[in-house]
This record gives structure tokens, C-alpha cells and sequence, in this order.
């Protein structure tokens, strides 16, 4: 059954689990976090899609919006004394987007679907725990290219299937394009692949490189529609 959820388009990807730290500076997103913190609208959830191209989309141009996106929940708000907000928001569910509405109010809001992962076939169910070591074992490596030591650690034991992929892909500063494949794939096996895949690539061109990857932080630019 379809459902609202006011949309926030991002030229980043917003995985479950992973935490999203925004600074709120455009009007009607500074609304949009007016509305979620004051009860305006029914949770304090919103919708974070990807822009298939640049890094924003305008109310007239939501066809440069992907279809899949993730659910995001307000954890912290620091408002600054210029009507800005400093926010921290946390990845939870997938949906798809079905329709867009821009004419309600002063952000998107789109009618989405919520998506689940699709269940291990009996079949396959022997295999989880070799796909399981192989990506923590890429993940160990590319963390161990990347980062020091004191600035990782691997995913507890006890992650469920669903979740291990997105737990290893948020150590590693993949391209838009992987994370938005790994968030559209629905099968938490073909995560598995897909990550250990992506995470030896990314392991062979920083040991190729001898360099390690800088966030785009860095650089003065925070991915943001503002």
C-alpha cells in the first residue's frame, strides 16, 4: 500500500544503518526540518533519493530523481541563529518512489512503496556463510589500505545477513553508482557479492595508487541539494 514521505533529492546515497550529517541552509528544506521537528508532519522521517545527475534536482525536474531510495530518521537538530539547522539523520528503510507531488508543499513529497529483501532460497542457504567471510575479508583488506588502524572496526558477529553489506559498504567511500546499486539490489546474497566485488576493486586501485581516498569533505563541497 502507497504512502507519503516528504522527499530530500541528494547527489549522494543514503544506505540502512549508515548516518547522514546535513547542513540545512535552503528555505524549503530549512521548512522540512521545521516540519519534522515540530509534529507538522506524522514522524520524523523523510525520504533521501539519489540525483542520477549534478548534485540538484528542482521541484520541476524530478525526473533526475533514481526510483529507490531510503528512509532517513531526524536524530539530532541544531538550529543556528540564522534560521539554519545543523542535522544528523540515520538510513533505515528502502522504498521506491511512485509518484511525486510538488505542489502540496514547498518540498517534494512522494507516494512510495516500502521495500523488503527478498528471502535466501533453500538452495542458497549453504553458501551465506562462505559469501559472509569473503566480504568481511574484502572489507578487512580495503580498511586496511585505507584507514589506520584505530579507525575501523569489523562488523560484530552477530550483523544480520541483511544488514552486513551496508554495514561494510559504510567504511568505504564508494561511487554513487555502486551505493546506489547495492541500495536497488533486494537480495541480501547478491549484496554480499556485489560488495566483496566492489571493495577488491577499490582495495586494487588504492594499493595501485599508493594513495588513500579523501572524502569530498575535504575539499570544501558537502553533498547537499542547498
Amino acid at each position: 500500500m502507497a504512502e507519503t514521505l516528504p522527499l530530500f533529492p541528494l547527489g549522494t546515497v543514503l544506505l540502512p544503518g549508515a548516518s547522514l550529517p546535513l547542513h540545512i541552509f535552503e528555505p524549503r528544506y530549512r521548512q522540512l526540518t521545521v516540519d519534522l521537528m515540530t509534529g507538522t508532519l506524522p514522524s520524523r522521517t523523510f525520504g533521501v533519493v539519489c540525483i542520477k545527475q549534478g548534485w540538484e534536482v528542482g521541484l520541476d525536474n524530478v525526473e533526475s530523481m533514481h526510483d529507490i531510495g531510503c528512509a532517513a530518521e531526524l536524530r539530532e537538530a541544531v538550529p543556528l541563529s540564522d534560521g539554519r539547522f545543523d542535522i544528523v539523520a540515520r538510513g533505515e528503510r528502502r522504498f521506491r518512489v511512485i509518484d511525486v507531488d510538488s505542489t502540496s508543499a514547498p518540498y517534494l513529497i512522494g507516494s512510495i512503496e516500502w521495500l523488503s529483501d527478498a528471502p535466501v532460497p533453500t538452495a542458497a542457504r549453504e553458501v551465506i556463510p562462505l559469501l559472509e567471510a569473503g566480504a568481511r575479508t574484502a572489507h578487512e583488506r580495503y580498511c586496511a589500505a585505507a584507514w589506520k588502524p584505530e579507525d575501523w572496526t569489523a562488523p560484530p558477529d552477530d550483523t544480520p545477513l541483511g544488514a552486513l553489506s551496508y554495514v561494510i559498504a559504510s567504511d568505504a567511500l564508494l561511487p554513487v553508482e555502486d551505493r546506489q546499486r547495492l541500495l536497488e539490489e533486494g537480495s541480501p546474497a547478491r549484496r554480499l557479492r556485489l560488495v566483496r566485488k566492489m571493495l577488491h576493486r577499490e582495495t586494487g586501485i588504492l594499493q595501485a595508487l599508493h594513495a588513500v581516498p579523501v572524502p569530498l569533505t575535504e575539499f570544501g563541497h558537502v553533498p547537499s541539494p542547498n
